[in-house]
């Protein structure tokens, strides 16, 4: 069911399915919403879950120049109390993980656990700072259509392009929707957003680490290297995903989540 509220001067859209423990999902950069369909169909069998739109993305406002990942977190929280929810599950990918990490910082008591799906806790480095930039003036330029088709099927591993053409070629689709202004806000966001791995490191809510071990973005072991993985977290590494586990590896993953969470609930 496709929902809205009113946040701050626009609104958010977010699609509910299924019933019981909430699973709340948070899309990555250059994606909205929809790109959680096959899996949160397959959650909704067991849980209830929410896909959020995040700002300026979807059908959710564009809120400024600069959407922080604070700001994206504050909207998820608005989600939960529009809907009576006081605990939920989060899961993010990649820039949603971002905005899962800063929920975590600012609302603890409201995690039953969390998800990181292909994310990380690190602040940018200053060549991705400069990648990013560099994104900003293409869009500022009015040439968005250049990126998204380099980016999308990068988020693949190698060799599954050709296997999941399909869904390339859908999230190609996605992110030609996503208003330019949108894109911008978060790509400054994410740029300005700080290091949370103290944050992960203490351990507040159970964590569910998922990634990709042909991840073209996130390069796994130089990743795990650097986090010290608290005693109530669980890692699944996908071995044949990328930056897309959820596609590439649909089953694992909802199999992963599931149970992840059922026992959080124990």
């Amino acid at each position: 069911m496709k929902k809205r509220i009113k946040f701050r001067e626009g609104e958010i859209v977010y699609y509910d399915k299924g019933k019981g423990n909430l699973i709340i999902l948070l899309h990555g950069y250059l994606e909205t919403s929809q790109v959680w369909d096959e899996l949160s169909g397959g959650l909704s069998a067991g849980y209830r879950t929410i896909a959020v739109d995040l700002p300026g993305h979807g059908e959710s406002s564009v809120y400024g120049s600069e959407h922080s990942m604070d700001f994206m977190a504050e909207a998820v929280r608005a989600v939960m109390d529009a809907e009576g929810i006081e605990k939920a599950m989060l899961t993010g990918h990649s820039m949603g993980g971002y905005v899962v990490l800063a929920f975590l910082e600012k609302y603890p008591h409201r995690l039953h656990a969390y998800c990181l799906f292909h994310s990380h806790p690190f602040a940018d480095t200053d060549e991705v700072i400069a990648n990013r930039k560099r994104e900003i003036k293409i869009v500022e330029s009015g040439k968005k259509a250049i990126i998204y088709p380099v980016n999308i099927p990068r988020m693949f591993a190698d060799f599954n392009t050709g296997k999941f053409k399909e869904a390339v070629e859908r999230n190609k689709d996605i992110a030609s929707g996503i208003a330019e202004e949108g894109i911008i806000a978060v790509l400054n966001g994410m740029i300005s957003r700080p290091s949370r791995l103290d944050i992960l490191e203490k351990g507040e809510a159970p964590l569910l680490f998922i990634v990709g071990k042909h991840d073209n973005y996130i390069p796994f072991e130089e990743v795990k290297n650097k986090i010290k993985i608290p005693a109530n977290s669980e890692i699944l590494v996908l071995e044949n995903s990328g930056h897309m586990g959820f596609v590439e590896e649909k089953e694992v993953s909802l199999e992963a989540i599931m149970k992840f969470y059922q026992r959080q609930l124990l």
